[in-house]
C-alpha cells in the first residue's frame, strides 16, 4: 500500500458523498481551520467498513501511516475517519507511543476533533500506560482550550463501558479537579462528561466532589450532573 496515494483515494470517497446542506449547517456547530466536507457521521462510517477491511493485513506502521497522510490532508471527516481506522486495527493501535499519539492530536480544534482524538486514541493510549498520569497534566494546564478539553475527554474510555472502560475514580477526579475552575464552555462540558461517565462507578465520589468544589464549578457542571444523579439523565 502506498499510504499517500490511499489517503488521496480516501478523501476524494469522502467528498463524493458531500452533502451541501449539512455542510452549511455544521459550519458553525464546529468550528475549524480543517475543511468541512459536509459528510455524514454513518456515511463517513460507510468507507471507515470499507477500508478497516482492505487494512487488515496491512503492517501496523503502514496503517499509521495512512492515518497521518489522511489527516495532513486536513478535513474533519477525515480527521475523524483516521481515528477510526487506527482504533479499528488492533495491531496499529497496540502499537501506538506516546509520540505517536501527540502527532495525531496536532490540529485539533474543535470539540469534534477533540472527541473522536480522545474516545478513539488518547483516552485508550492513557489508560494501558502509553501516555503518563503527567503528559495528561501537562494538557491540563495547557493555553489551548482543545488540549484542555481533551485532558477531560481522555477519562471516558476510562470509565464509559462502551469504550473498554472499567471505572477509574482517581484519574478521573483528578483530572477534573485540576480544571474545576475553568468556566471555558467547551471546558466545562467536557468536565460534565467526564463526571457524568463516572458515576456508574463511583456515586458517592462524584457528590462529595460536587458538594467539595461547587464554588469553583461552571453552573453547567452542577446543574446536567446534579440532573444525571437524580434522574439517570443529562438533560430533560
Amino acid at each position: 500500500m502506498n499510504p499517500q496515494a490511499t489517503a488521496r483515494e480516501f478523501i476524494q470517497r469522502l467528498r463524493r458523498l458531500t452533502n451541501p446542506a449539512r455542510q452549511a449547517a455544521t459550519l458553525n456547530y464546529y468550528p475549524s481551520k480543517q475543511e468541512n466536507l459536509g459528510v455524514s457521521t454513518p456515511d463517513m462510517r460507510a468507507v471507515v467498513r470499507e477500508y478497516k477491511a482492505r487494512l487488515k493485513d496491512e503492517s501496523p506502521a503502514q496503517v499509521l501511516a495512512l492515518a497521518y497522510a489522511i489527516i495532513k490532508m486536513n478535513t474533519l471527516e477525515g480527521r475523524q475517519a483516521a481515528y477510526e481506522l487506527l482504533a479499528g486495527h488492533r495491531a496499529a493501535l497496540a502499537s501506538l507511543k506516546s509520540r505517536d499519539v501527540l502527532r495525531l492530536g496536532q490540529g485539533i480544534d474543535n470539540w469534534a476533533s477533540v472527541d473522536g482524538f480522545c474516545c478513539s486514541i488518547a483516552g485508550r493510549a492513557w489508560r494501558e500506560g502509553v501516555l503518563s498520569d503527567g503528559e495528561l497534566a501537562r494538557w491540563a494546564r495547557s493555553k489551548d482550550r482543545w488540549w484542555r478539553r481533551a485532558s477531560l475527554v481522555a477519562t471516558v474510555p476510562l470509565n464509559a463501558k462502551s469504550r473498554g472502560g472499567k471505572g477509574d475514580k482517581a484519574r478521573t477526579l483528578e483530572q477534573c479537579e485540576r480544571l474545576a475552575d475553568d468556566h471555558d464552555d467547551m471546558v466545562a462540558k467536557a468536565l460534565s462528561w467526564a463526571l457524568r461517565e463516572l458515576i456508574r462507578w463511583d456515586r458517592k465520589g462524584v457528590e462529595a466532589f460536587l458538594v467539595r468544589h461547587r464554588n469553583r464549578l461552571a453552573r453547567r457542571v452542577v446543574r446536567e450532573v446534579k440532573r444525571k444523579l437524580e434522574t439517570g439523565r443529562k438533560s430533560g
